[in-house]
């Protein structure tokens, strides 16, 4: 079951449910103060806070009791640290009349005592949350062009700093130990920008950095590790260009190996996006003028894998790492393509039209997209989607009532693991109404009721760059071998579909418990990994079969067989659930 769904905006916070039990979440206790500017969550999902405007609510999210009132009235940003047991509240910074001394805004509190441990000053709103490791060994804060670090949340004394002329902004690696960090130093005077790479708390000496980039034509960074914290992504622009409208770009890779790199790319224009893989061993780039090209790089920054053009500007892994989500957001017509990963194979194209906000579900299979305001104030709403394609829930709220933001409820790691990817379409309530994919292309009025069209783009295909092609290849597949292609596809699906039927009948009945003719002969999907599963799955139910037969022999049955026992109505859903509806 997915965890439920939470939802901010003129109406105050309420929550859903996620699916398969979609609908209102009566338990939670809301909030109807239309003054709510922010909610958070724990990275676990185990806390939940929001401001009303009078103080700020912590509460569990077992039996949503209250756990603590803070009296912070005008907090605009909060966050919880990796483990929950850190509060930040930031304020808008102000100075008091009297002294003319600025008023400490950044407010630090154990969640576990519920005491104020520490308020600091920090003026500016961009950047205003100091960083983490997983494990909360240290804490980084950018104060004064210098980097602050802190351990084990002790937060009265400075355990060591690293001094970087200028020192703009910094990426700290959320793994470890050991610990790594990035702090960008933009250029002045003619001199380049540059990157570098620290390993903590070695952060002396000339030769202290362990890696190095400096460039040119840099006046922002965005600075991207990895889930490891083996290796970064810097992406570099300006705002303007002589050469073109979005500026000038560069993507740059660095390793804490010393190894660093600009990420080669095969057409021209803006990037628009970048995502690490959550198993931190390859990276999508989306990038280029419209269509744009998605790539799929591995860690020598070599590409992959090519996803061709289209109208997207996003990318989005699941949090397992199986699926990749390629999306057209803003200006482009909300277009979803699911992708898996491993077999390199498009799972399904939809479309979800006015989407401000994406976001997968901790047990990656669904998905929600919104229309919030104030990017969009019209038809405000949201959508549960599965990753087949179809539309589990559409919900719209009603005119002069807006929607600000909308959340999964996070989840402990491990929680839900990777499951296999199917590729038929899960079965949607009936009175949803399912996208049309299929819509026509606008035509002018001249042209419509004539069989001759114009195409605005040539869409080029999906292609895998390390195949190696024949001198005068186009990069596509030629007749020959999709024609051998098609064959061994169909002889691997007609020999999987026999051991499937055989071993279906095999097992048709469990005495003593639900049968497998109950749930349908279980169909093979031509997925090789799931039919795999799915005879695995009937050879155990079958095992489990002759074990009742002697059981109801009156054979005493052995303490391991008695458990394989108990484990039948378990292996049952898991096949209802590799099962294609």
């Amino acid at each position: 079951m997915a965890p439920p769904i939470t939802l901010r905006g003129s109406d105050g916070i309420w929550m859903v449910n996620g699916p398969p039990t979609l609908g209102s979440r009566p338990d939670f206790p809301g909030e109807t103060s239309s003054k709510t500017k922010v909610v958070v969550f724990s990275s676990d999902g185990a806390l939940i806070a929001w401001c009303n405007g009078e103080s700020v609510k912590v509460l569990k999210t077992s039996d949503y009791q209250q756990l603590w009132d803070l009296p912070h009235a005008k907090v605009q940003c909060m966050k919880f640290s990796p483990k929950g047991s850190i509060l930040l509240l930031w304020e808008n910074y102000s100075v008091n009349s009297e002294t003319q001394q600025g008023n400490a805004n950044l407010h630090i509190y154990n969640m576990q005592s519920g005491k104020l441990l520490k308020s600091l000053i920090q003026k500016k709103q961009a950047n205003w949350d100091p960083v983490w490791t997983n494990d909360e060994g240290i804490c980084c804060r950018n104060v004064n062009n210098e980097l602050h670090f802190f351990e084990n949340n002790d937060f009265d004394s400075i355990k060591t700093k690293l001094h970087m002329q200028k020192v703009s902004s910094f990426a700290l690696a959320v793994s470890g130990p050991p610990y790594y960090v990035a702090g960008y130093v933009p250029g002045s005077k003619g001199q380049p920008s540059f990157i570098r790479l620290y390993k903590y708390p070695n952060f002396g000496g000339l030769g202290a950095a362990i890696a190095n980039r400096s460039f040119y034509k840099a006046e922002d960074v965005k600075m991207l590790w990895n889930n490891a914290g083996t290796a970064l992504l810097a992406l570099t622009s300006t705002e303007l260009s002589d050469q073109s409208y979005y500026g000038d770009q560069g993507l740059h890779y660095m390793n804490i190996n010393g190894d660093a790199c600009l990420v080669p790319r095969s057409k021209n224009g803006p990037i628009y996006n970048i995502a690490w893989s959550p198993k931190s061993t390859e990276f999508c780039v989306v990038y280029g003028f419209m269509p744009a090209k998605a790539t799929l790089y591995n860690m020598k920054t070599e590409p992959i894998f090519d996803f061709g053009t289209g109208p997207r500007n996003c990318c989005f892994y699941n949090p397992q790492g199986n699926i990749l989500c390629l999306a057209g957001f803003g200006n482009l017509r909300g277009n979803l393509e699911f992708w898996d990963v491993k077999q390199k194979r498009m799972i399904t194209q939809t479309q979800s039209p006015d989407t401000t906000s994406f976001e997968w579900c901790p047990d990656g299979e669904h998905i929600l997209t919104s229309t919030c305001s104030p990017r969009l104030r019209v038809a405000n709403g949201y959508r549960v989607w599965h990753y087949t394609g179809t539309l589990l829930q559409q919900v719209l709220l009603e005119q002069n009532h807006e929607l600000w933001e909308t959340a999964w409820q996070p989840a402990p790691k491990g929680a839900y693991p990777e499951r296999p990817i199917r590729y038929g379409v899960v079965q949607a309530p009936v009175d949803v109404p399912q996208p049309d994919v299929k819509q026509k292309a606008y035509r002018p009025p001249q042209a419509r009721g004539t069989e001759a069209s114009v195409k605005l783009h040539e869409y080029e295909a999906a292609s895998d760059p390390t195949k190696k092609l024949n001198p005068g290849h186009t990069g596509e597949e030629s007749k020959a071998a999709i024609k051998n292609r098609k064959k061994r596809e169909a002889r691997k699906a007609k020999s999987a579909q026999e051991d499937g039927q055989a071993e279906t009948e095999a097992t048709a009945s469990v005495p003593g418990g639900p049968s497998l003719s109950d749930l349908g002969r279980p169909q093979l999907t031509g997925n090789p990994e799931v039919d795999k599963k799915i005879k695995n799955l009937n050879k155990k139910l079958s095992a489990i079969q002759k074990l009742k037969e002697q059981q109801q022999a009156g054979k005493p049955l052995e303490k391991n067989q008695l458990d394989k026992l108990k484990t039948e109505e378990s292996l049952l859903k898991e096949l209802k659930d590799l099962k294609i509806t």
